[in-house]
């Protein structure tokens, strides 16, 4: 094994046998914000290698992301699966050749914001399952009571604003509706842009769950302004949104901050160093409370209450 090789990716290359003469030296490390990613050029092309980050298997059922992966690749959403270790987490993935990594300035191209809203679709409508459900108000408490655990502080206010949001729980479980696959973590660098296809990757969150809540995390994830929601909304609809999944929509954007929000606080009290996690955290809270507190959710909540 090559000494200069990085010493992360030489302690599990001897688990993945399609890195046999891969070119481990010449590695080259991608963004990642839990994980490690490193590029590596192999005989059979170029692929990613995801390297589980500490601590996160307290919070990941990574036997539910291999499936769910699996699934999303089957249906030509995610990468291509090559590998996937479910004890851990382990895997590689085609790299997807001519693609961009997005963020929120290369979401203000509408054309790009409707090639995610059909990624989503696609994904929506694959007729799979994914292992597990994303439910949310459970994921809160799990996480609260992962956080007691560590003797961790959240942002002042934050069983405030929980017990505020009881109305929009109210609401979405007096109109349920049917629980599809879902990434439910659409960071904007999560997708990869050919100019003609949009891919999704990363299923470490993903889950049977609302589809409203992929588009609602997505127009927080990339800021999106009024036009970037419509344009979402029509493409993935194909046509004028009905006024309820709007509704839950927005009413999501509040929600995935909420839950956010304390993924932030782990992050801080893990010592994770890719970013400073409280500022993200309270950043996050106090747009949900802002959000919660206008007269925008207010009348999602009653769109949502209104659903026929």
């Amino acid at each position: 094994m090559n000494d200069a090789a990085p010493p992360e990716l030489t302690a599990v290359a001897a688990r993945i046998p399609l890195l046999d003469g891969a070119d481990l030296a010449g590695a080259r490390r991608l963004a990642g914000l839990t994980n490690v990613n490193h590029l590596v050029v192999t005989p059979d092309g170029p692929v990613v290698v995801r390297l589980p980050g500490t601590g996160t298997s307290e919070y990941i059922d990574r036997v539910a992301e291999g499936a769910a992966a699996r699934v999303a690749a089957d249906a030509g959403v995610n990468a291509e699966l090559l590998f996937f270790d479910d004890t851990d987490g382990l895997m590689v993935t085609r790299f997807v050749e001519g693609a961009v990594t997005m963020d929120a300035a290369r979401f203000t191209d509408l054309a790009s914001v409707s090639r995610a809203a059909v990624a989503f679709r696609t994904l929506h409508e694959c007729g799979g399952r994914f292992a597990t459900d994303f439910v949310l108000f459970p994921m809160i408490d799990e996480y609260k009571g992962l956080l007691a655990s560590k003797g961790a502080t959240l942002p002042d206010g934050y069983d405030d604003v929980q017990a505020e949001a009881e109305a929009a729980r109210g609401a979405l479980q007096a109109h349920p509706v049917l629980l599809v696959p879902c990434h439910c973590d659409p960071l904007c660098e999560n997708f990869l842009d050919t100019g003609e296809r949009m891919y999704l990757i990363d299923y470490e969150y993903a889950g049977n769950n609302d589809p409203m809540w992929d588009l609602g995390d997505l127009s927080v994830e990339g800021g999106f302004g009024p036009e970037q929601d419509d344009a979402l909304l029509r493409a993935y609809f194909d046509g004028d949104p009905p006024a309820d999944q709007v509704g839950r929509m927005v009413v999501y954007k509040a929600m995935c901050d909420l839950l956010w929000t304390l993924w932030g606080v782990i992050q801080h009290v893990n010592d994770n160093p890719a970013d400073d996690f409280w500022a993200y955290a309270t950043g996050r809270f106090e747009r949900c409370r802002a959000l919660m507190a206008s007269p925008e959710f207010a009348t999602a909540i009653e769109a949502v209450r209104h659903a026929r």
